[in-house]
């Protein structure tokens, strides 16, 4: 009999050389990697996805997403026009309100139930959002001319209870069916707000000038809610407020400062 040598490698009895499993163990482990690196990748697709399709307007054109104005559902009228004579005139009060905690009031009058106004009135009170007041002369001109942009220029003064107020009208022949329209925006510090409108009611600037020098006079806060200043702003207005007759005829008799040129009387001759 045969000794036997213990120190001898053992027979290999699966029969599968051992560079082919450690060859096998490799694949394995790297197929491992690999499914996990497609997993990875389909959840990054679908987040992609589900942020793409929620706002493609602006995923298309590569802006950011902004929060927008919304229409109040019920609005509590925070102002109102007292002892203006629009009795042929329809009236519309509107709200709109920021994400950020801006708020508009705005009062509109039309010729007509569902025609478009000819004259607004816009209290704006800013919130958190950026550029509240910037490029408020732009704004006025594209209200003013029906949501196109026009531009514009000035078109002298008007005295108000919130002081004088200087006038905007289009320049040139940017809206020719709109040329006898005024606009004018007044922006007060303490309190943060801005009142701004405009006129395409009347048949002349001198009756723009007049109208919106009236309705101004007469523009009323019937709640300051939490705003003292606010309350203030309007209190100490009240003892400046002048009665519309009166603006009437200075805004017609005073050329210089409404910005009309002044009707020459009788021939002109030549000595």
């Amino acid at each position: 009999m045969s000794p036997i040598l213990l120190d001898q490698p053992l027979p290999n009895m699966s029969g599968i050389h051992p560079a082919l499993r450690s060859f096998a163990d490799e694949c394995s482990a790297v197929a491992v990697r690999i499914l996990a690196y497609l997993c990875g990748l389909a959840v990054l697709a679908v987040l992609a996805v589900d942020l793409l399709s929620t706002e493609p307007g602006a995923a298309e054109a590569g802006l950011p997403v902004l929060p927008s104005w919304t229409q109040a559902s019920r609005p509590h009228p925070a102002f109102a026009i007292s002892k203006l004579d629009l009795s042929d005139r329809t009236d519309a009060y509107e709200i709109l309100r920021h994400p950020e905690g801006g708020r508009k009031d705005i009062l509109r009058w039309a010729a007509h139930a569902g025609e478009a106004p000819t004259a607004e009135i816009e209290i704006y009170r800013p919130g958190g959002e950026l550029d509240a007041f910037a490029a408020a002369d732009a704004d006025v001109a594209v209200r003013m001319a029906g949501g196109r942009a026009a531009e514009v220029e000035p078109a002298g003064f008007v005295d108000t209870k919130f002081g004088r107020l200087a006038l905007l009208r289009f320049s040139g022949a940017a809206v020719p069916a709109r040329q006898n329209c005024l606009g004018f925006v007044k922006t007060f510090s303490s309190p943060s707000v801005r009142v701004s409108g405009w006129s395409c009611q009347a048949d002349s600037l001198a009756a723009q000038r007049a109208f919106l020098g009236c309705t101004l006079n007469r523009l009323t806060l019937l709640s300051a809610g939490n705003d003292p200043k606010m309350a203030e702003l309007f209190a100490r207005a009240e003892l400046k407020r002048d009665t519309c007759n009166t603006m009437t005829t200075t805004a017609s008799a005073n050329w210089i400062v409404s910005g009309d040129a002044p009707q020459l009387r009788g021939p002109l001759t030549q000595d």
